[in-house]
């Protein structure tokens, strides 16, 4: 064998090696009846864009796969007047084509489709709604089991709550009325005291077993895979810890900028939008340890566990362990941009950041001196949502004076968007005379044979919250010890006297996840994980 050694190819010139599935091909497991119990789900803030854009096709295509109750009915509420039929008409055209006037799926389900005005700010409205749904909306016979979604700015949830409330519509488990939800999705207040006081509304009509709080990363088909790919498998979880493991980097970048949602932008920016709720849940879920049966109060015993351990974050060295940046105008997919500081209603000179790169460690036995890299950010150079896992170097040099002092680490990567896939990089010998390594990739991919049984984050949850299984959603001090952590950042960012100084403005288009390593390469490098900071 030739000793003369040569750089290792780019994982660009080397074959991938694509992994084979065996897929179970039978029913999805279900706890209870084959079908939720009958119910009437109720859409308050109906005439807006989530509405149009996610809970309707959502329900349609759970509809049009069976997945549905055998007896339900839809109640869209909102401010703007709108009778049966327009709010149905307006529902079809949100679908893209899915549905026309002569499919008989889509008038089998429009069918089920109400439509009643509300007043968000009176009371004598909201007990009227409650004698529509029981006398208009309600089939003979069929149970009155609800679900409320809060599909309503964050601003309006705590008074809609009351009205509900007040109104008698949380009650549950009488004569009237057989059991009641609510939804209310992300964010979950702007701090831990609004998140506290918005815990407080809910809990005084609703029990916690009727509260979903609903972030949809969770049920993206890689993200429910990351327990069991970590606990079904025994060749990863005795490695999944300090001792193999260099860092983990969960990256969530995106090429569109604030678009419609810059009233709430402004109020919120990057901190508030993604790392509270997103971002901290993958953590989560890629270090809590294993919960002793798959249950959802237990898994989410575990994932609360992660977030008591996380290290107290060094607010006074906050340049070492956080890059906050905003994007300026620049060119994405070739067409021209414009900066955050020129998007419609945003303030001038505004120092609300569109991007963040945070190194967080969880002080445990299990990860103590670990780097987590959360990385998230808008109108970045490419639309990119995964997680990666870096190995540490091999730990001994016995290909020293063959191939040189470094090998290029394994990493595991979880693609949840674009390519829902998960990708294990190591290396082999190039063949030929030379010791040569190369990269190679060993892939699966989740729409691999298996698109028909493939359900989009919505279609999970809402199918989850009609059966009343909470594993997916978030209980309330997983969200308080979330904010408990972030709001130190917070108050230090917006508080310090260079916020402008310390503001990265980037190009839009230029940032991609190449340059991003780089910047935290270099930004973050000069202090050590080892270190303990005390609490």
């Amino acid at each position: 064998m030739n000793s003369r050694a040569e750089k290792p190819l780019p994982a660009s010139q080397s074959p991938g090696v694509t992994a084979t599935a065996s897929c179970f091909t039978g029913e999805r497991p279900r706890s209870g009846a084959d079908r939720p119990d009958p119910c009437t789900f109720v859409i308050i803030g109906a005439s807006g864009d989530l509405t149009e854009r996610k809970i309707i096709p959502a329900l349609f295509d759970l509809f049009r796969k069976g997945e549905m109750p055998a007896h339900f009915q839809v109640a869209g509420c909102a401010r703007t007047h709108l009778s049966d039929q327009g709010f149905r008409e307006k529902m079809r055209e949100s679908l893209n084509g899915k549905a026309d006037s002569g499919n008989a799926e889509w008038n089998a389900f429009a069918e089920r489709l109400h439509y009643r005005a509300i007043d968000y700010s009176d009371e004598a409205s909201f007990a009227a709604l409650g004698g529509y749904l029981n006398h208009e909306v309600q089939e003979p016979g069929m149970p009155r089991n609800r679900i409320f979604y809060l599909a309503i700015p964050p601003s309006l949830c705590e008074q809609i709550v009351g009205m509900i409330g007040r109104a008698g519509l949380a009650t549950e488990g009488t004569e009237a009325c057989g059991w009641s939800r609510i939804v209310i999705e992300k964010p979950f207040g702007r701090d831990l005291t609004s998140a506290a006081a918005l815990d407080r509304s809910l809990h005084d009509y609703f029990q916690e077993h009727q509260i979903f709080r609903m972030d949809h990363y969770l049920a993206k088909e890689t993200v429910q895979n990351i327990l069991m790919f970590r606990f079904a498998n025994a060749i990863f979880e005795p490695i999944w810890n300090r001792r193999y493991v260099d860092s983990v980097s969960i990256r969530a970048l995106e090429t569109l900028g604030v678009e419609h949602r810059v009233g709430y932008y402004e109020q919120a920016g990057v901190l508030r939008d993604m790392f509270q709720n997103h971002m901290m849940q993958l953590l989560a879920l890629m270090a809590m340890d294993p919960p002793s049966a798959f249950e959802a109060e237990r898994v989410r015993d575990e994932k609360v566990r992660v977030y008591r351990s996380l290290r107290p974050f060094p607010v006074e060295r906050l340049n070492e362990y956080l890059i906050l940046g905003q994007y300026g105008p620049g060119k994405v997919d070739g067409k021209p941009v414009l900066g955050y500081r020129e998007e419609s209603g945003v303030r001038p000179g505004s120092l609300v950041p569109t991007f963040a790169s945070m190194r967080v460690f969880i002080d445990n036995w299990r990860w103590q001196g670990t780097p987590f890299y959360l990385i998230s950010g808008k109108r970045m150079g490419e639309k990119l949502t995964d997680i990666t896992i870096q190995f540490k170097e091999v730990p001994h040099s016995v290909f020293r004076h063959v191939l040189g002092e470094h090998i290029g680490v394994n990493r595991l990567t979880m693609g949840i968007y674009p390519d829902e896939r998960i990708s294990l990089m190591f290396q082999t010998k190039h063949p030929g005379p030379r010791v040569v390594l190369r990269p190679v990739t060993m892939d699966f991919r989740y729409s691999q044979s298996q698109e028909d049984t493939l359900m989009e984050a919505y279609e999970k949850l809402l199918l989850d919250c009609m059966l009343g299984d909470q594993m997916l959603f978030l209980r309330q001090d997983s969200v308080e010890l979330c904010w408990s952590f972030l709001t130190p950042i917070l108050n230090a960012c917006e508080t310090c006297s260079d916020r402008s100084q310390n503001l990265l403005f980037y190009e839009s288009g230029t940032l991609d996840a190449a340059a991003v390593e780089e910047l935290n390469r270099t930004r973050m490098e000069g202090t050590e994980g080892n270190e303990l900071v005390s609490s």
